[in-house]
């Protein structure tokens, strides 16, 4: 600290109006990340001023409790002596990103820096607050107390208290440490309470009478309190008591004759402390050399009341009792944080301009505001005119085949409208798009019915456009500029309630399913259907899945779970959240630059397709052979075994390496004048056997020089994928521009390492004469598809589903797969590559033969040991003890179809919702929040252990946890780490192939939202296999979704997640609600118990009754009241303002927890 420290500035603080008695300061406060000083006053009000100039900056009432207790003394971030006697004095503050807390003797208030308010918060419990001090939790969560018995535990984020903690002591001052909380009593004790449990961990004994100050930094304790002297009178202590918080024992005190009263230790120095007295001397120790002293004064007439010391360790300031504020620090160097956040002023409105005007003035040509320029309105009738119809637009095809001249340019007219004729009725390539489901619920009026007539006629645009042949004229003829509707971008749009809340079904009506964009990765969407629909690649991915395959890295397994939900889905849509979580996970994938966060925009995406499509064919074929190594399933399905030779030209050595090649460049010959362009056989056959010249080192020679590269096949696959466009160059568009160079079927035949390759007549030929031809068939391909420039571009795939049929396999059925926007197609359509926005990546053919169809024998083969068995991670070490709640299955377990599970999930925030606030004000969801599954619990449902849970998973997660919804999911910091958990926490994998094997062995799961849950895991369950008491107990012509809370409370008349959400709990809640249900259904009277529930939630609001011993909160600008429409369950409906985490069920779409 500088030795140069003295008075920088002083107030006088006034009375804060003209007829208001002066009132005391009776908190003190730096903030902690902006230039302010703020001040709490004994009639609640509340100043903040700026910089050490101390410029008023905000005012506002704080707290106006008239039935708040009075007595107490002051305490807490500024220190304060002087009696409180008064009932709305301000006693502490605490700082977060949100605003300012500041706490009185009957609760608590949090505003903005601005002034406003955001919630007042009052209590039963809250007789007589003291001091708070923040918990592990960061700053969302409180810990208050004071002189009474109950210490309370407060949600910032919803300003609800959570929970209330019986104490023997009456504290007056707290402060937080790096791992205890330091709280000084009544008694002249420091309690040290732990910051989980918030019990007493050690009592030190400090002072004989109460504590007056304490502070704590890096394991050091300081304290500073009361002593009975002459006539038991209280008299502060000649001495600062020191304390070591790791050993719990005391250190030599530090001698203050003058009597401290205030105790600070410095933020930046570890062994510095400052030592105030009431009279305004304060000493700056070394607490290690109580000899290295340095003495200041403070000029006062009356005792110092506050005191407090900048975050900085730059500047301390002083309030006595003639409310008069001392600034002290350096002046060539003061600043009171680090790194300030600028402060938010309010705009100075400009003075009224002075307009001279007399009787004769116009009115007109006085403006409000005030204006120099003269009104549209008051322009002459000889320059007004009526403006025509626009001209029509010109047609894309035209603009792009323009040939520029002097005038503009010209063209061949495609006559497709006779002269001077527009089309009244043209087709819009862009219908509108549609509403949110929630809109479409709600009971609209006119306007409503005509944006539905418009959706509507909107879709059926797009259905006869497609079903026309899609981007054709009217003449037939197709569009080579103009991009169709449905092969364009789709962008899916989020309103409060999230990507739940979007119709999905607008873009699909088909029984396929498509894949959402709103997750990281999503470019593989396309390549994704096609492997998908390959049904030799389908049948032994979900072969794999079923076997017993722990490794949670696998491609392969993640694979067989996307297929399966996909087929499952039927036709709604799905995201591959778990296999691009597991993708990215991969180091290799982000070297080969596969990642979207970490390519440039101006990345090609066709090449980086058919560089992930390498990527995941050896990927997958190595994860089946990590499970037996002798199998070669894969090589035989995907690999072409090849043998490269390289010669050097220089000396002639030649080396052969034998490998696999998963996919193959298809190479382009330049075209040759006045002679036609050769057929895909002849160039494949050409791009499979090429001779590539490179430079490289040769081991003889011991130097670089040219060698020659020639591959030789050996075996073909099963399954062959080309890259259609590798290098990508003009040649490659003449030759897909002819219609027909794509052909459905192709022949190879395989002739002493020769490739030899047939379409057309010449394939049919060879097989009528029975020659040894290997036929292949036309699966399907990944498009890239150009919409306005090179820069604006995505991919699409192409896909013959008649192939994955187990009928009518011979009737070509093409689909388009853009993302979540899927629709059926004409072949003629989906081989057309004239247009010159659309043009092949990646093509898949697979052999033509019988068994190459769907298989499912793979369902009558699942290994379900893991159900079976206890799973412990690989990093867990071994010396940490696990907690078991739970009871694996035994072998006479076995579940089968129709067997009943009881469900629940719990989840954290893996990221916050990004909102981009327009220009009008309005706020549009650019990327919704997401979550990770953090805890899943499964209970039997039947039996004699009906109700015992068989798993309860918490699962490991590797990416950073933004908030882990405490309050909600009860996953408290440090419970999914592996190292550190008292909890077994496995993998995801093996939890969610845990669920995915219940699943497909045909158990019923009942569960209380479970779409919301399923739609988390990344799951699909058919209807057939869920009991979900959110359906069961719906109210009839009502929107509202009964909580599960509630529903426990008035139907099972007990009382749940009293303190915290907990799985089990949940899951045997739900589990009792559907015996409910069997038990009056059966009785034929559950029509009259569900109209009884919702009388009596009628009276109370569907809360339960002991909901509101929480505390009561006032929000501002609204009352209790608003937003009573909808379903918010638990704790939740006390705070209607405030948006609900993931874990949360709104009203109208979904269940409440």
């Amino acid at each position: 600290m500088e030795s140069d420290w003295r008075e920088v500035s002083r107030i006088s603080l006034a009375a804060q109006g003209p007829s208001a008695p002066p009132s005391p300061v009776t908190a003190l406060s730096f903030d902690n990340s902006h230039e302010l000083v703020w001040m709490g006053y004994g009639n609640g009000r509340v100043h903040s001023f700026h910089s050490p100039d101390m410029q008023r900056y905000t005012r506002y009432l704080g707290h106006d409790f008239s039935t708040a207790p009075t007595g107490g003394v002051g305490g807490g971030g500024g220190g304060g002596l002087l009696g409180l006697g008064q009932d709305n004095a301000v006693r502490q503050f605490q700082f977060n990103d949100r605003g300012v807390v500041s706490l009185s003797a009957g609760g608590l208030h949090l505003s903005t820096r601005r002034g406003l308010c955001q919630w007042n918060l009052r209590h039963e419990k809250m007789t007589n607050l003291t001091c708070m001090s923040y918990t592990n939790r960061g700053t969302a969560e409180l810990l208050v107390g004071g002189t009474q018995k109950t210490l309370m535990t407060v949600n910032l984020d919803r300003g609800q208290v959570i929970s209330e903690i019986p104490t023997e002591d009456e504290y007056r001052v707290m402060k937080r440490g790096s791992r205890l909380i330091c709280c000084g009593t009544e008694s002249g004790q420091v309690s040290l309470l732990d910051m989980n449990t918030f019990q007493v961990i050690k009592k030190l004994p400090a002072h004989a009478g109460r504590i007056a100050d304490l502070d704590t930094q890096n394991n050091i304790l300081l304290t500073c309190g009361f002593s009975p002297r002459l006539h038991n009178n209280m008299t502060l202590d000649p001495i600062v008591n020191v304390f070591d918080l790791r050993m719990h024992r005391s250190l030599p005190p530090i001698p203050f004759h003058a009597g401290a009263a205030f105790v600070r230790m410095h933020p930046k120095m570890s062994t510095t402390g400052i030592i105030v007295s009431q009279t305004g001397q304060f000493h700056v120790v070394d607490i290690a050399n109580h000899n290295a002293v340095t003495l200041n004064h403070a000029n006062t007439a009356q005792y110092l009341t506050c005191t407090d010391l900048a975050p900085s360790g730059e500047a301390l300031v002083f309030v006595d009792a003639e409310n008069t504020a001392q600034l002290w620090g350096s002046p060539d160097r003061i600043r009171f944080t680090d790194v300030a956040t600028p402060v938010e002023w309010p705009d100075v409105p400009a003075p009224p301009p002075q307009i001279e005007w007399s009787d004769d003035t116009p009115l007109n040509s006085i403006g409000i505001p005030y204006y120099r320029d003269p009104l549209l309105s008051a322009w002459p009738t000889h320059l007004t005119f009526t403006v025509g119809k626009l001209p029509p637009k010109i047609d894309g095809d035209i603009l792009q085949t323009m040939t520029p001249a002097d005038f503009g340019g010209y063209t061949k007219n495609p006559r497709r409208s006779k002269r001077n004729q527009v089309d009244t009725e043209s087709q819009d390539l862009n219908p509108p798009a549609p509403r949110f489901l929630s809109e479409k619920k709600g009971k609209g009026g006119g306007d409503d019915k005509n944006v539905e007539s418009a959706e509507s006629a909107g879709a059926a645009a797009m259905a006869a456009m497609i079903a026309g042949g899609g981007g054709l004229d009217e003449k037939g003829n197709r569009r080579l500029f103009d991009v169709p509707a449905h092969y364009k971008t789709v962008e899916i749009k989020y309103s409060r309630f999230g990507v739940d809340d979007f119709d999905f079904e607008y873009y699909n009506r088909t029984e396929y399913s498509g894949l959402e964009t709103h997750i990281p990765n999503s470019y593989s969407n396309s390549l994704l259907q096609l492997f998908r629909f390959t049904p030799l690649l389908r049948n032994h991915s979900l072969q794999h899945t079923a076997q017993a395959c722990y490794n949670d890295i696998c491609l392969l397994c993640q694979m067989g779970f996307l297929f399966d939900m996909l087929e499952k889905a039927n036709g709604l849509n799905c995201q591959a959240t778990n296999f691009l979580k597991t993708f990215s996970s991969h180091s290799q994938a982000s070297a080969l630059g596969l990642l979207e966060e970490e390519t440039s925009r101006n990345a090609q995406v066709a090449l980086q397709i058919q560089s992930l499509a390498r990527f995941l064919l050896d990927r997958i074929t190595q994860d089946d052979k990590n499970l037996d190594k002798n199998s070669t399933i894969m090589e035989e399905i995907l690999g072409t075994r090849v043998m490269t030779s390289i010669q050097c030209f220089n000396c002639g050595t030649e080396t052969v390496r034998p490998g696999y090649l998963y996919a193959h460049d298809i190479l382009y010959p330049k075209a040759q004048k006045n002679l036609p362009l050769p057929n895909f056989s002849h160039v494949l056959k050409q791009s499979v056997e090429r001779e590539n010249q490179t430079r490289g080192w040769c081991d003889k020679c011991r130097r670089y020089h040219n060698l020659s590269t020639r591959k030789s096949i050996k075996r073909i696959p099963k399954v062959l994928f080309l890259n259609a466009t590798a290098t990508p160059s003009l040649d490659a568009k003449q030759y897909w521009a002819n219609n027909a160079f794509l052909p459905e079927e192709i022949g190879v035949i395989m002739q002493e390492d020769q490739f030899f390759c047939y379409q057309g007549e010449d394939l049919k030929r060879l097989v009528q004469n029975k020659q040894r031809v290997e036929v292949y068939e036309l699966v399907g391909f990944v498009a890239e598809i150009r919409a306005d420039d090179e820069r604006n571009t995505h991919l699409v795939s192409f896909v013959n589903v008649a192939l994955s049929q187990a009928e009518n396999r011979d009737q070509a059925r093409w689909h388009l797969f853009n993302d979540f926007s899927v629709h059926p197609i004409s072949k003629d359509e989906a081989l057309d590559f004239t247009p010159l926005w659309k043009m092949p990546s990646i093509i898949c053919f697979q052999k033509k033969a019988e068994q190459n169809i769907i298989d499912n024998s793979w369902r009558n083969h699942l290994d379900t040991s893991v159900l079976h068995m206890e799973y412990f991670h690989h990093e867990r070490p071994r010396n940490v003890p696990t907690e078991s709640t739970y009871k694996l299955l035994t072998a006479d377990e076995k579940p089968t179809e129709g067997t009943l599970v009881a469900l629940d999930a719990e989840f954290v925030a893996l990221q916050q919702e990004e909102i981009e606030v327009k220009a009008d004000g309005s706020r549009e969801v650019v990327r919704p929040s997401r979550s990770g599954l953090a805890r899943v619990s499964v209970l039997r449902g039947s039996g004699m252990d009906e109700g015992v849970p068989f798993l309860d998973d918490y699962i490991a997660t590797k990416e950073p946890v933004v908030d882990y919804l405490t309050d909600y999911s009860g996953i408290h910091p440090g419970d999914l780490d592996v190292r550190l958990s008292k909890h077994n926490v496995i993998p995801l994998k093996i939890a969610y192939k845990r669920l995915w094997l219940l699943l497909n062995l045909g158990c019923i799961f009942i569960g209380h939202g479970l779409t919301k849950d399923f739609r988390t895991i990344n799951i699909h369950v058919p209807k057939h296999q869920v009991q979900d008491t959110v359906q069961l107990y719906a109210l009839k012509n009502s929107q509202r979704k009964l909580s599960l809370r509630f529903l426990a409370y008035s139907v099972l008349r007990i009382e749940i997640q009293k303190m915290t959400h907990d799985s089990i709990e949940d899951a045997r809640t739900a589990l009792r609600l559907y015996k409910k249900f069997l038990e009056y259904d059966d009785a034929g009277i559950f029509e009259s118990i569900l109209s009884s529930v919702q009388g009596e939630g009628a009276k109370c609001n569907f809360k339960v009754p002991s909901e509101g011993v929480r505390g009561v909160v006032t929000p501002v600008g609204k009352s209790a009241g608003v937003g009573s429409g909808m379903g918010g369950g638990g704790s939740a409906s006390s705070t209607p303002q405030q948006a609900p985490p993931p874990k949360m069920k709104w009203g109208g779409l979904g269940g409440a927890s």
